[in-house]
């Protein structure tokens, strides 16, 4: 008797189902949108407070004619117009180009030499750091008032100085024709320190490893400096050109101090405009149009940053 066969039956494998995405809460979502809310109140109510809304009246006020005590008078785009016309506008913006032209390089330059010299191992380097970069922490009424007395034209040092071999100092600030020059020297000296240290940290994060690998290969000093320091640092060069020019458009408290009536830029002329003439309408509009003339100088100097600087 023949017992029978035994089949098996091939077992299907069981697909698990896909997952469907959790989808989160909309409960979690506005949890998460008020405790980012909560952490950015500190900073947004102050910035709400002190620059967003004045800078909103501000642009309402160059809209109307106004001396600060009596009614606004709406003029609309009449004070737009006056200015763009009026001769001590472009001779405000020539000045603070001027100043820009002068002071950037020489901010620059000096930075630049400082970093690379406090850059090597040497005895009371982190005392030089403090004592170069004081003049940026320094009050700009003392350092205006110390460089208005150092280049005094009758008794100021550097006067005499020039006067021990044989060069007649000019009159500075004294002098329309030297106000600015006083101005961007006493302005580049005080914003070395600013620069140096923002330089050194640049200067400090390129790798020791492209150095020695092309002083292997033969590469000079300034080879060295021009093909691998200068494009490696060109983001913090990047960093500073662009800090320093907004703060060169806004240039006042050593003009206002060291130069008088000597020297006049955007922002001596909006002060005047506002306290001195009584027409703060204006003196709005020529805010907002130095606002927008250092928009686009930005805008243009982060898009062309894309060609020189090296990042990594």
């Amino acid at each position: 008797m023949t017992s029978p066969q035994t089949t098996t039956a091939p077992k299907t494998a069981v697909r698990a189902a896909p997952a469907k995405p959790v989808s989160p809460r909309r409960g979690g979502k506005w949890r998460y949108a008020g405790t980012v809310a909560v952490f950015l109140l500190p900073s947004a109510i102050p910035l709400m407070l002190y620059t967003i809304i004045p800078m909103l009246g501000s642009l309402w006020t160059s809209l109307h004619e106004w001396d600060l005590i009596t009614d606004m008078h709406w003029v609309g785009l009449g004070n737009y117009a006056e200015l763009l016309s009026d001769p001590q506008t472009l001779t405000a913006f020539g000045n603070t180009l001027y100043f820009i032209a002068g002071y950037l390089p020489l901010v620059y330059a000096g930075g630049l030499g400082l970093a690379l010299l406090l850059n090597r191992a040497m005895r009371g380097r982190s005392l030089l750091r403090g004592i170069y970069f004081l003049p940026v922490i320094t009050s700009w009424v003392v350092v205006a008032l110390m460089w208005k007395w150092l280049l005094n034209p009758a008794s100021g040092l550097v006067n005499w100085a020039l006067g021990l071999v044989g060069i007649s100092g000019p009159g500075w600030w004294t002098d329309p024709d030297w106000a600015m020059p006083s101005v961007i020297l006493a302005s580049a000296w005080k914003d070395l320190g600013f620069v140096m240290v923002i330089l050194l940290a640049g200067l400090q994060a390129i790798p020791k490893e492209y150095q020695e690998a092309a002083l292997v290969d033969g590469a000079s000093a300034w080879q060295r400096f021009r093909r691998i320091t200068l494009p490696l640092l060109s983001p913090s060069t990047f960093f500073v050109v662009v800090i320093s020019l907004i703060n060169g458009f806004q240039v006042f408290d050593q003009v206002r101090i060291m130069a008088g009536g000597n020297a006049q830029v955007v922002v001596t002329q909006i002060y005047d405009l506002t306290f001195r003439y009584g027409r703060a309408g204006m003196a709005s509009a020529l805010s907002w149009l130095l606002f927008a003339f250092v928009l686009i100088v930005t805008a243009v100097q982060i898009r062309a940053q894309r060609r020189w600087v090296t990042y990594g």
